[in-house]
């Protein structure tokens, strides 16, 4: 990304959260030892989690969550026009998430089922790319803090910015952890983006592919490893489309 050459001394920011749990916005106002540095940079235009300033006049927006609502679009389109970069975070933002199951069912039969008869605004789940443009995505569920902060940081030096292209195996090599797959579990580590520090498997958790695919990834081989460990693929499936990350490969038939 190029320097965009801001004149004032701290860049303007806003975050601004759609359907989501907002836990991505938590992580970087939970990061008490950083957090003093990292808004030293930035002017706080709208943060609803740091500050009850509301401006419509900043550089960077943040976007969590997914659109689920007609008026979530008008909103956004506003945001949108209103920054000079915008970044999706978070996997909701990036992948439609977690709200995404939701499009599995028909969207009736999903009201009635959590509100009964009481008539509800909502629409099928979509990420934040597919109603604006999208400068950068920054994955995850909930975010990595110190990605977040590293990316902005970079967006406002006018630093190079990349997220790994390795899987989480990766990581989870280098915390020494016994592979999951030998343990019984499907486990999508080995086709994930890494750049979480394996948090969940080291925890004993499979990973559920919340950061998307990684880099030239082989699902042929990660679905031969299932059928080798004898695994169910209807579990391989359904992590597939826990957050909506892997849909080009979930019921892939090859």
């Amino acid at each position: 990304m190029q320097h965009l050459g801001f004149s004032h001394s701290k860049i303007k920011i806003g975050s601004f959260d759609f359907t989501c749990c907002e836990g991505c916005q938590l992580q970087l106002a939970n990061r008490e030892s950083t957090l003093p540095a990292f808004l030293e940079l930035l002017d706080i235009r709208n943060f609803r989690e740091i500050s009850s300033e509301r401006h419509d006049d900043y550089d960077i927006a943040l976007i969590e969550g997914s659109i689920t609502r007609e008026d979530e679009v008008e909103r956004l389109k506003t945001i949108r026009n209103n920054a000079k970069i915008l970044i999706a975070y978070g996997s909701c933002a990036c992948f439609g998430g977690v709200n995404s199951l939701k499009n599995h069912f028909p969207i009736e039969e999903s009201i009635k089922e959590v509100y009964g008869d009481k008539e509800i605004d909502t629409l099928p789940v979509r990420k934040i790319s597919d109603v604006v443009d999208v400068d950068l995505s920054i994955p995850g569920c909930p975010v990595s803090k110190e990605e977040v902060e590293r990316i902005v940081v970079s967006v406002v030096t006018g630093s190079l910015i990349e997220l790994p292209k390795y899987p989480v195996c990766v990581e989870c090599k280098q915390n020494l952890n016994t592979c999951l797959f030998d343990l019984g579990e499907v486990c999508l580590g080995s086709i994930t983006r890494a750049g979480c520090n394996a948090v969940c498997t080291t925890g004993k958790t499979p990973c559920l592919g919340c950061r998307g695919p990684a880099d030239d990834i082989n699902f042929t081989s990660f679905k031969e490893l299932v059928a080798e460990k004898k695994l169910s693929i209807d579990d391989m499936n359904e992590k597939l489309g826990f957050y909506n990350c892997f849909e080009e490969f979930r019921h892939d038939k090859s």
